[in-house]
């Protein structure tokens, strides 16, 4: 993608301060951010229309809070969601109408984490979470999104980017001109490789065959409901996801591409697997969608390049063990809005920019290495249950002897419970914190827990998501997220912060709101203030991504002066 040099875009050239190429998940967030902080955006696609086959099926704690806070029908997004009644739980199973080996709770979604965060996980499919971000988008005036759209190439200069984008209706070639251009454009990224970055990590590291199919399996299930079903018999192994226990499903049987062509699995032979793996011929089913795809573990070296930026899956590539794909590309989508639209005001230099890269690619390379170690484990199971060190399974009768052994059975039911970790992440979803870009360090030192993918520790210091609490305002309850601006600084101040909040109306800029505790923010006994680490004369700035820029504990001699220091800081100016 080179650089023309001072170019300017051509007479009758669309024009849109930034273009977003690909409508998933992660796209199309970026644009609702984008246009809450006022930004135009262009969204161009591809595909003809939304994806119908089930892919992604966890929306976590985080990527709801963020949805939360863009105004995405709230409503919406629960009806589309598994109740937690029938997706509350893996199980480990011989077939799907044989014998369950061991079960473990999936994630949490009860009430017990609305200590948390305000939205807990849901099992969301992205194939029913799209229409409803699209319906979002549509309504408001700041976005247009073009189906059947397919970005071709792109040229940048000092002012922008021009891109050439086909109308697969017409065949035109149109030319859309952009100050900046983002690559949701999936795995496969026709961006990333234009801009020559290279992705870091294993290309391959198993292959799969994905088979859609419809059926109401509600009465083979019976009691034992889930959202992921392992199947375990030789001849049968692979995974089971309910996208909707009544009515859609999918399941997952691994392949070798070196020994086996994606195209012998047809729908009569997908439909063997399936039957196999159900356990029964009693059960109707019909396939809908048959796509082989590859597990990977990989993240760009870097996430931008001039004035075009990766984000979602053109940026890093997970295992789907532990549904992180997805929920990483919204949040990638929350990082990078703010800042442009920061950067567009004139409210900072396009440094600021540059921590984009800083702060979001060390999370992603993190989520790979915890999905890479949970899919490297689930393999003890398999193990416990006959399979050789290749993975090569064990043969029908060597599996029942080992489930007739009670040693070898007690062997196979603690490799399941060993797995717990795969399915409590909590740590890991809300815990991340950005240690470098656009935050000031206070020298505090991160909460110290055993397990820092399960166990999570609100904490205020710079870096970290701002802690959820509940607070009563305007006479209804409200999470502390929710008092956080979206469009602008939050400045939190202690009971005795007046001088902060002079401060922070002094200045011209950013947009910043000032909340005093037991003022505007009721904190009747002090938790607030402890969970903040907060003193009564001390004070945090809170970005519009409610990650924690800065924070002085105490009072300081001059609010003013320290203000002005810690948001040059954080904007790069």
């Amino acid at each position: 993608m080179p650089d023309r040099g001072g170019s300017r875009a051509p007479a009758g050239a669309l024009e849109a301060p930034v273009l977003v190429v690909g409508a998933g998940p992660a796209g199309m967030t970026a644009a609702i951010l984008l246009a809450q902080q006022g930004l135009a955006s262009v969204v161009v696609e591809r595909a003809a229309e939304l994806e119908r086959a089930p892919a992604a099926h966890v929306v976590n704690a985080r990527t709801l809070e963020i949805l939360r806070a863009a105004g995405v029908d709230e409503a919406a997004l629960a009806a589309a969601s598994k109740d937690p009644r029938d997706a509350g739980a893996v199980r480990f199973v011989t077939t799907l109408a044989g014998e369950e080996l061991g079960s473990l709770p999936f994630e949490r979604q009860g009430e017990e984490v609305l200590a948390f965060t305000p939205t807990p996980l849901r099992n969301l499919s992205q194939h029913r979470l799209a229409p409803i971000l699209l319906e979002h988008l549509r309504k408001g005036a700041k976005a247009s999104v073009r189906f059947g759209h397919e970005w071709l190439g792109a040229e940048q200069d000092e002012a922008g980017v021009t891109s050439r984008v086909r109308d697969a209706a017409s065949g035109r070639v149109l030319e859309l001109r952009s100050r900046y251009l983002l690559a949701a454009d999936g795995a496969g990224s026709r961006i990333r490789k234009a801009l020559g970055i290279d992705l870091v990590g294993p290309a391959r590291l198993a292959s799969f065959v994905m088979i859609h199919f419809e059926a109401d399996l509600r009465r083979l299930v019976g009691q034992r409901p889930a959202a992921l079903y392992w199947t375990t018999q030789p001849g049968a192994i692979g995974t089971f996801v309910a996208h909707d226990i009544d009515s859609t499903w999918v399941y997952m049987h691994a392949f070798d591409p070196e020994r086996e062509e994606a195209g012998d699995y047809d729908e009569r032979a997908c439909a063997a697997l399936v039957r196999r793996a159900l356990g029964t011929d009693a059960a109707e089913f019909q396939i809908r969608t048959i796509r082989p795809w590859h597990m990977t573990a990989q993240v760009a070296a870097r996430y931008r390049e001039g004035r075009a930026f990766l984000v979602g899956d053109a940026a890093h590539r997970f295992p789907p063990t532990g549904g992180l794909g997805l929920n990483t590309g919204v949040q990638d989508a929350h990082n990078l809005a703010w800042k442009l639209a920061v950067v567009e005001s004139g409210g900072a230099p396009p440094a600021l920019l540059e921590s984009y890269d800083a702060e979001r690619r060390p999370v992603a390379e993190a989520n790979a290495a915890a999905s890479v170690r949970n899919a490297v484990r689930m393999l003890e199971v398999y193990r416990a249950l006959g399979a050789d060190e290749s993975g090569r399974p064990p043969t029908a009768a060597r599996f029942a002897a080992i489930l007739a052994d009670p040693e070898a059975r007690a062997r196979a039911e603690r490799a399941i419970a060993d797995q717990a970790e795969h399915f409590d992440m909590l740590g890991l979803q809300l815990g991340f914190s950005y240690e470098a870009g656009a935050v000031v360090p206070d020298g505090s030192a991160p909460p110290t827990v055993a397990n820092p993918v399960r166990e999570f520790i609100p904490t205020a210091r710079p870096g970290a998501r701002l802690p959820h609490a509940w607070v009563s305002r305007a006479g209804s309850r409200a999470s502390t997220l929710d008092l956080a601006s979206s469009t602008g600084f939050t400045l939190i101040a202690g009971a005795a912060g007046d001088a902060w909040c002079a401060a922070a109306a002094a200045l011209a800029r950013p947009a910043l709101r000032a909340l005093v505790l037991g003022r505007e923010l009721p904190d009747p006994d002090g938790a607030l203030a402890a969970r903040f680490g907060l003193e009564p004369g001390g004070a945090l700035l809170v970005r519009p991504d409610q990650h924690v820029a800065w924070r002085s504990a105490a009072a300081v001699s001059d609010p003013a002066a320290a203000l002005r220091s810690a948001l040059a800081t954080i904007l790069g100016a």
